[in-house]
């Protein structure tokens, strides 16, 4: 961790790599060095999903640290901050995509936002597998890469039907180790609520007015957060607040004060007395001690 707090490097998809835009690509983990392995933090504008071959040492994403071994399956959503720190060479597959490689294709802005390893701040964004599915995902993945190597007018479709397929496995085996919910069609205010949440939560602090937009009762609100999140969309609000602020804290040179600001929090004060009953510090206290270490 550096010691003083900076601005941390933002990498956006490179759109025209093959000609015509196409927003998704994929990459061997060891050949993008000064991309994947850089130890220092940073952050992505789109998805991405790692498939771990070889290797050993840490992957981090925001505060969650994961560890780098052979069969797991990492998943990253955009604004993440992620940081490796690698003890044997890491060989594997990164799979990387814009939303709009798929949204625009189903026609649904909550796509993406169905899937429990996606903006999920309540679970670990990773899967552990036994060495036949991970060599399933591993084909779908070289399929995908296959189709890249020899692009035919069809063949956006066809790598969105391989993602579509290996997403879908993905989100049957995240809730299966996870023990959450799997349904992608089911209650479709609990991902417009996840949606409204990455994009509001700067401003909306209150339960009451994510129902108001989604014209449900802050009741029903949370009886759904609980039943799919295991937690109440206050906490929710709170979780995803609080996430921010550390970002902030830790990657940015903001005073307390103009991140208090830029959260929309009344004051100062009305800050940090929500950072303390979360964290059991203040925001200066939490930032010197994070940037000691």
């Amino acid at each position: 961790m550096p010691r003083s707090a900076q601005h941390i490097p933002h990498f956006d998809f490179l759109r025209n790599k093959y000609g015509p835009e196409l927003l998704l690509d994929v990459g061997h983990i060891e050949s993008l060095k000064n991309f994947v392995l850089d130890d220092t933090p940073h952050t992505l504008s789109f998805y991405d999903v790692l498939f771990l071959q070889e290797g050993s040492g840490t992957f981090s994403l925001d505060q969650v640290v994961h560890t780098l071994e052979p069969g797991k399956i990492i998943f990253t959503s955009p604004g993440q901050v992620r940081r490796w720190r690698v003890e044997q060479p890491v060989r594997g597959y990164t799979l990387f995509f814009e939303e709009g490689f798929i949204s625009s294709f189903f026609n649904d802005p909550l796509f993406l936002h169905r899937f429990q390893f996606f903006h999920n701040p309540t679970r670990p964004n990773a899967v552990v597998t036994t060495a036949a599915e991970f060599e399933k995902f591993i084909q779908q993945v070289e399929a995908i890469e296959q189709e890249f190597r020899q692009l035919q007018n069809d063949s956006p479709h066809m790598i969105r039907a391989l993602l579509y397929q290996m997403l879908l496995h993905l989100n049957r085996l995240f809730a299966q180790q996870h023990q959450t919910d799997s349904d992608t069609e089911g209650n479709a205010a609990i991902y417009s609520f996840r949606k409204l949440l990455e994009t509001h939560f700067k401003e909306r602090h209150q339960v009451q007015e994510y129902a108001d937009l989604l014209h449900i009762t802050p009741a029903y609100l949370n009886e759904i957060t609980q039943r799919y999140f295991g937690t109440s969309a206050s906490a929710l609000i709170k979780g995803r607040l609080l996430l921010e602020a550390k970002r902030e804290l830790l990657y940015t040179p903001k005073t307390v004060a103009e991140i208090a600001y830029h959260l929309h929090f009344s004051d100062t004060a009305n800050f940090n007395r929500f950072f303390r009953a979360s964290c059991g510090l203040t925001p200066k206290a939490y930032r010197e001690q994070a940037l000691a270490k």
